[in-house]
């Protein structure tokens, strides 16, 4: 009897301590006390939070550290408290990155990253399946080529997994280490092993060349850090090379880089207003243009998956009358995002701003019409474009007809 009275008395004391605990420190943050010397306290202010949503955070941290059936790491509670203030806003573009994922996000944005460089797509039975294999990349060396299907990474099926980014995650690691292929060619019908050296990998986003009929051609893939000088680049091969019109392929292209897009529709456009954003307290940043331009017709291709930096491009080009948009609707994604590091490695982006077409036109949620309407091969609709031959790119065709007609 006297164990058990020992027992309760001990239950209640620890019930007391708790609670005791989570009043002070509920206390503390309401009224921004600082009771850790200003290295690791969070702090809230009172005037926007109530103290029971305060008390409740300390409770739910005591029941979580307390009650939970396995050790719980309080690094990881705070982790993934921070993700949480950041999912709700209920904003799909303001994002917490865990320092992996910050990592493969600057891969992106850098377009720089350790692999064996090549495009990949999920096929219709799941498989993926090689698009393109970069220029002088290892992927390329070792022999691997458009519609290669991945069955095997390390001598591991693959083929069983749906998420691409799994097994390209797979295939990835450190520089000048060796990763094991197996493909499948289906022009063959049998499989072959490659091992392949990872090698450090500059994604080439830009691309140009010069089609029949002194017309340009430039495919950008996405607007990361290097865009601008890449365009500038091939955009004056083209004019040393005699172009008289430019075809521009927007098509597929998630965006990127605002600062780089403006420097391109700048390079493009006639004296005047780019692009301008507003921030909640409605202060207005605007981006002009000098009295440079393009002196040629301009085609743009777009469809659903051209978004953020291709529509101010986009939206520029329609609003001065520039060039013709060729293709579908654009994505519709009218906001600007600002990215923070942090010393760990993490990283957050926010939305910061709204931005508008010179037409004082904001697209989120929209999207831009083009001025000609082109649907892709219906057997070709839920392929990427770099899918699709371009005997059959309807939409690439229409836009070299109507580059001819304005040359003519």
């Amino acid at each position: 009897m006297d164990n058990n009275k020992s027992i309760i008395t001990g239950m209640i004391s620890v019930v007391l301590v708790t609670a005791v605990i989570t009043f002070a420190l509920s206390f503390v943050l309401f009224n921004n006390f600082d009771i850790l010397g200003g290295n690791n306290n969070i702090s809230f202010d009172k005037k926007e939070v109530s103290k029971e949503s305060v008390q409740k955070f300390g409770k739910i941290k005591s029941i979580l550290k307390g009650g939970y059936y396995e050790k719980v790491d309080e690094d990881k509670l705070l982790e993934g408290a921070i993700s949480g203030m950041a999912d709700s806003l209920k904003d799909p573009y303001t994002v917490y990155f865990t320092k992996e994922q910050m990592s493969s996000f600057s891969e992106r944005t850098e377009g720089e990253y350790v692999g064996i460089g090549m495009n990949v797509i999920m096929d219709n039975s799941g498989i993926l399946t090689i698009v393109e294999a970069f220029e002088g990349s290892p992927a390329q060396k070792a022999g691997l080529t458009k519609d290669d299907k991945i069955v095997k990474v390390d001598g591991k099926d693959v083929t069983s997994i749906k998420d691409e980014n799994l097994i390209i995650k797979m295939i990835k690691g450190k520089e000048n280490t060796t990763v094991k292929v197996t493909i499948y060619r289906p022009s063959q019908g049998k499989t072959k092993d490659l091992d392949i050296v990872r090698k450090k990998i500059k994604v080439a986003n830009i691309k140009w060349e010069m089609l029949d009929d002194n017309i340009g051609y430039i495919k950008i893939m996405m607007f990361d850090n290097d865009a601008y000088n890449y365009f500038n680049k091939g955009l004056t091969e083209l004019l040393n090379k005699g172009m008289k019109g430019l075809i521009i392929d927007l098509r597929d292209d998630p965006g990127g880089d605002y600062d780089q897009v403006v420097k391109i529709a700048d390079r493009l456009l006639p004296e005047g207003l780019i692009v301008y954003t507003e921030d909640k307290n409605k202060v207005r940043d605007e981006k002009r243009s000098d009295k440079r331009e393009l002196g040629c017709p301009l085609a743009i291709l777009v469809n659903g998956n051209s978004a953020s930096a291709c529509e101010v491009l986009s939206g520029a080009v329609k609003d001065h009358k520039k060039g013709e948009l060729i293709g579908t609707k654009t994505f519709g994604k009218g906001l600007v995002q600002q990215v923070y590091g942090f010393d760990d490695g993490s990283g957050l982006k926010v939305t910061v701003a709204r931005y508008f077409t010179p037409a004082g036109i904001c697209i989120q949620g929209i999207g831009i019409q083009p001025d000609i309407k082109v649907d892709v091969l219906s057997k070709y609709k839920d392929y990427p474009v770099s899918y699709i031959p371009r005997e059959e790119d309807v939409q690439f065709k229409k836009a070299v007809d109507y580059i001819k007609d304005k040359i003519r």
